[in-house]
């Protein structure tokens, strides 16, 4: 298992950052690669986000000197969500069958777990994000099915899509985690627009389901300054409090939202009207 420490730029030192800079800063990439575990530690909430492929073997999670822990899970909450083929998760010698955009809260205290991909052929792809934990929650599998359809947007404002709530005050229980992921209608690429900041939470947005072709324009930033990163297939982009978190596709697409913070409560945002965007 191998474990990146990234240290985010603060919202004086972004103004002045170039294209590379501003990649290098806030970018996550690369750690879907073959039989192993990655993942970017970041200083913010201590969140980390990361992936496992299993592909030859299944993949034990373990803690690392950066953690100093006994276990990866001795402090620590997941949520992990599955855009790959068929696998499983074990828990402390239970399996959880996973299915491609299935979910997995593993809370506090959970001391074995081991990622498996049923055919190596077409490996399952786990995407991983963990946060600090003060409270032990109970393990709880989400299945697309069992997930309450939000949906929003029109295809006269090119942003017709639709919201699946896993882990939030509502659905499964957790410390801080929240996880969920939104997927655009065929013709609509913005997402997030009116944008919003969470003031008492971090967010990392992973985006997913695009083809070789086609880019995402993320925007980001403070909403007077906002700047932009071009993203490609399974990268991810972690927002500081202070950063709105919207973007635009080449074509449609789907993202995965996880946040960690202060509270659960989903609607906690601070809204910002389109015409302050510059």
């Amino acid at each position: 298992m191998n474990i990146q420490i990234r240290q985010m730029p603060d919202k004086e030192h972004y103004k002045v950052m170039n294209t590379q800079q501003l990649r290098e800063g806030f970018l996550l990439s690369d750690f879907f690669k073959k039989d192993e575990i990655n993942f970017n530690y970041i200083d913010l909430e201590r969140a980390m986000v990361g992936a496992a492929l299993p592909f030859t073997k299944p993949l034990e999670l373990q803690s690392s000197e950066i953690l100093r822990s006994e276990y990866f899970t001795e402090r620590r909450e997941l949520g992990i969500m599955n855009i790959g083929e068929e696998g499983a998760i074990e828990i402390d010698g239970k399996s959880y069958p996973m299915e491609y955009r299935d979910a997995l809260y593993i809370g506090k205290g959970s001391k074995k777990v081991l990622f498996h991909s049923i055919n190596e052929d077409n490996p399952a792809k786990f995407y991983i994000t963990s946060y600090p934990a003060h409270a032990e929650y109970p393990t709880a599998h989400a299945r697309l099915k069992d997930a309450e359809p939000l949906h929003l947007g029109s295809v006269g404002e090119s942003n017709k899509r639709t919201i699946y709530k896993y882990i939030y005050d509502g659905g499964i229980e957790s410390c801080q985690l929240l996880l969920g992921f939104t997927e655009l209608d065929s013709g609509s690429v913005w997402n997030t627009m009116p944008p919003h900041k969470h003031i008492r939470r971090t967010e990392v947005y992973f985006y997913f389901n695009l083809d070789d072709d086609s880019v995402i324009f993320h925007l980001m930033g403070e909403e007077e300054e906002t700047r932009h990163i071009v993203m490609k297939n399974e990268q991810a982009v972690f927002s500081p409090g202070w950063s709105i978190h919207a973007g635009a596709g080449t074509k449609n697409y789907s993202f995965i939202w996880t946040m960690g913070g202060e509270n659960l409560d989903y609607t906690d945002m601070c809204q910002i009207q389109s015409a302050r965007v510059k």
